[in-house]
């Protein structure tokens, strides 16, 4: 016992100033300043085809086109949003056209490095608000992104392909498509048990916003009640499910107004990009839909269609309240989280100081080391100020939520300490900005840019973020403890099994216990 008192004292111990120093550092001086901007040509309605070409023109990408084809999903009601991930995997995987499964994967793998399927909900800066204030959550763009990468030679395959999984994908594969809803649940079922936390953090999302609520619609614990749903509907009533399908398809293509929405996104170095220039042009013309006057709304300035239906089933499906969920496992997976911001309020860069200094230094310390959970962490989101807990594989579930409630108290204490040692606070910001400052892959970079653009950002507010970054001071960490102490509409979603709930309710933490798996 001795012994053990004297490891977790040693463990709690910070490294004195004096062995701090013996360790060799990067200064502040030595950080670059200037945000890291990435190329973008924007022509909306090009050749008049009614889709907007974003190009992004590196230096060089090795002869390889990178590509990424959008269409808008705002036209679908929110009872589809379930479907969408099957459909995302239906467009690859049961053949398309006169090709079947295998014969399209061996086209995709001869012609192409690969295409994949995915859906994207991002907010999105609302029109006449500040860049740096948090939003209400009910503007956001909803786009399913064909993505697929091939040599300049190989553009016009890729293209083809692009057009065939889009228009022309086997919807009424039967077999197909329950195996994959089976496998979905297994795989659903499987991920709850091995990664809880990243559920639990969708579960608390969820609760905060909208987009959350789609997110955790389409990846979370409500996905895989819908799974179980969807697997005996088609199972029992395959044309009616089928047809679901095909709505679907048939909604985001309609011919009139499918067009607005289309993003054609490109990453390429200067010679890609002339030579794929008539592929592109090719391209344009022979996708479904016909220019129109139609204009989707402007999420920009209007709420997202989903907005009204997706609050009432928040309120209803998702409550504010402490939840547990019960599957076979041995260990916990801990979230709690809350808003710390409230809409039109403003977010400052130190806050990714101050979350790398919670998830590498006080939760690690007391969630990892202390506590014995493989990893404990923290995410914070300045778009919408909502900021979540969670540990993972943890063995002391009561314990870590003590741990998050003392958060607050113990940012404001290294507050003090910081004012007195400006090398420790100097090391916290170094090790920040050493995030930031990944070095990304070509593809990466024109992602990322074209997500900066569908959002809304400027150039401007990211270096004004990078500047609020470099500049934390010790106040910032005191201000951020303060809104921690006073987080609003804080709850809790927890991943364990059904003795690890009642030992926590006996020792106050009770919660709305659910079975999962």
């Amino acid at each position: 016992m001795k012994k053990t008192a004297e490891l977790k004292k040693l463990q709690a111990t910070e490294d004195p100033p004096e062995a701090r120093a013996t360790i060799p550092s990067l200064e502040l001086s030595d950080l670059k300043r200037e945000a890291t901007e990435y190329p973008i040509d924007v022509k909306e309605n090009e050749n008049d085809s009614g889709v907007t070409v974003v190009r992004h023109e590196l230096v060089s990408t090795s002869g390889i086109a990178y590509v990424n084809f959008g269409v808008d999903l705002s036209s679908l009601s929110l009872d589809d949003i379930p479907l969408l991930p099957l459909m995302t995997r239906i467009m690859t995987e049961t053949g398309a056209g006169e090709y079947d499964d295998v014969a399209l994967q061996r086209r995709i793998g001869t012609h192409t490095g690969g295409v994949d399927v995915d859906n994207v909900i991002s907010g999105v800066k609302m029109e006449g608000a500040a860049e740096d204030a948090v939003t209400e959550g009910k503007h956001f763009v909803s786009k399913m992104f064909i993505r697929g990468k091939a040599t300049s030679d190989k553009v016009d395959e890729l293209f083809s392909i692009f057009n065939l999984v889009l228009t022309d994908a086997k919807l009424d594969s039967k077999s197909k498509v329950i195996e994959m809803l089976r496998e979905t649940r297994t795989r659903l079922e499987s991920s709850i048990q091995s990664s809880g936390h990243s559920y639990a953090n969708l579960r608390l999302g969820a609760r905060h916003s909208v987009p959350g609520y789609v997110g955790e619609k389409m990846s979370g614990i409500t996905y895989l009640a819908s799974v179980k749903e969807l697997l005996k509907e088609a199972e029992s009533d395959w044309p009616a499910f089928l047809a679901r399908l095909e709505k679907i398809r048939e909604t985001i293509l309609n011919e009139t107004s499918c067009r607005d929405g289309m993003i054609l996104d490109i990453t390429g170095d200067k010679d890609v990009l002339e030579k794929i220039k008539p592929s592109v042009d090719k391209f344009l013309g022979d996708l479904p839909g016909k220019p129109s006057e139609f204009k989707l709304q402007n999420f920009y300035k209007e709420e997202h269609p989903w907005v009204a239906a997706a609050e009432k089933e928040m309120s209803e499906m998702i409550p504010l309240e402490d939840e547990g969920f019960v599957v076979p496992t041995q260990v916990s997976y801990v979230g709690k989280g809350g808003l710390l911001y409230d809409a039109g309020e403003t977010v400052s860069g130190s806050s990714v100081v101050i979350s790398k200094f919670l998830r590498t230094g006080y939760l690690w310390d007391n969630i990892r080391v202390i506590g014995g959970a493989y990893g404990g962490f923290c995410v914070f989101s300045p778009t919408n100020g909502f900021f979540s807990y969670l540990s993972y594989r943890d063995p002391n579930l009561a314990t870590s939520i003590d741990v998050y409630d003392a958060t607050g108290d113990a940012l404001i204490a290294a507050a003090e300490e910081f004012e007195n040692d400006p090398d420790a606070l100097a090391t916290a910001i170094i090790g920040a900005v050493g995030e930031l400052d990944s070095a990304p892959s070509p593809d990466q970079k024109g992602w990322m840019s074209l997500q900066r653009w569908l959002r809304g950002e400027s150039a401007e507010y990211r270096q004004k973020y990078r500047d609020q970054v470099i500049d934390t001071k010790p106040s910032d960490f005191k201000e951020f403890g303060e809104r921690l102490k006073n987080m609003k509409k804080g709850c809790l979603a927890v991943i364990s099994s059904k003795s690890a709930f009642e030992k926590a309710a006996e020792a106050g933490k009770k919660m709305t216990v659910k079975e999962v798996v």
